[in-house]
Parts: C-alpha cells; structure tokens; sequence
C-alpha cells in the first residue's frame, strides 16, 4: 500500500517579509567600496608659460602649507581654482596665513610676459595681507617638484 503525499511533510513555509539581518552588512561594505572608490579633486595647473631661472630655492613644506596664486598674462588673479579680483587678494589670503600661524608659503605663479605692473599689485596685496613667506616659482622650481614625486 503506497503512502499517501510521499511523507515527507514542509515544515517551512515561504517568509512573507524580507530578512534584515545581513543589510547593516551590505550597508557597511557599499560604504568601503565608495570610500575607496572614490577620486578626491586636486587643484589644477593653469596653462600659463613658466619663467626661466639659473637658480631657485626649493619649498621644504608639506602640500597643505602651500598656497598657489596664480596670475596670468591679463592680470587675472586665480587662487584654488577661482578667479578672485585683484583687490580681493588681501582679503583672502591675509586670514589664511594668519589662520596657519604663519606657515602658509605663498607660491606665486605668474606667466612669463605678465606685466610687472600686475606682479607689483599682488605683492602689495599680499603684504597688506601680513603676508611674508613669499615664492616666486619658476620653470626650475616646477622641474623640481615634478622629480621629487
């Protein structure tokens, strides 16, 4: 005589809801993965013409106590990826090298055939800022830097 319905009975049944124990799991590594993942913006050379030098001093200073200005041929003032205005200068940067406890080394970048009318209004803008750790870079300095990375 057969048996009827095999037996061999289900003791579980479908789950109506859904099993939450293992998202704080998934969670948790989507958060690794984009944190790894993840490119971090750096500040961008402007296109400008380095100035030649026989000799430069070199910035013994980490990335973060550096501060780019950059000044084009049509005096165009740019400071971590903004265009600022020429007046503006002290007022920005004077906080910064302040703000640092006088660390802050300011690299001015200036184009080749810039005017030095333009190069003399940054000076006084950054010295009327209190600013006093001041580099000039040059094509050398740049050369310089690309060989200690």
């Amino acid at each position: 005589m057969p048996i009827k319905g095999g037996g061999l009975d289900r003791k579980s049944k479908a789950a109506s809801e859904i099993p939450s124990s293992s998202l704080a799991d998934i969670a948790f590594l989507l958060l690794i993965f984009f944190m790894v993942t993840t490119v971090f913006r750096t500040t961008r050379d402007r296109p400008i013409e380095w100035p030649q030098a026989s000799a430069t001093e070199k910035i013994d200073e980490k990335v973060k106590n550096i501060l780019n200005v950059w000044l084009e041929r049509d005096g165009s003032v740019w400071i971590n990826d903004r265009n600022i205005p020429m007046t503006e200068v002290s007022e920005i940067v004077g906080p910064l090298y302040a703000q640092s406890q006088r660390r802050l080394v300011i690299s001015v970048r200036a184009d080749r055939d810039t005017p030095y009318i333009y190069v003399d209004q940054v000076q006084k803008e950054l010295v009327a800022g209190g600013v006093v750790r001041v580099n000039f870079a040059t094509e050398l300095e740049r050369q310089m830097r690309g060989i200690r990375r």
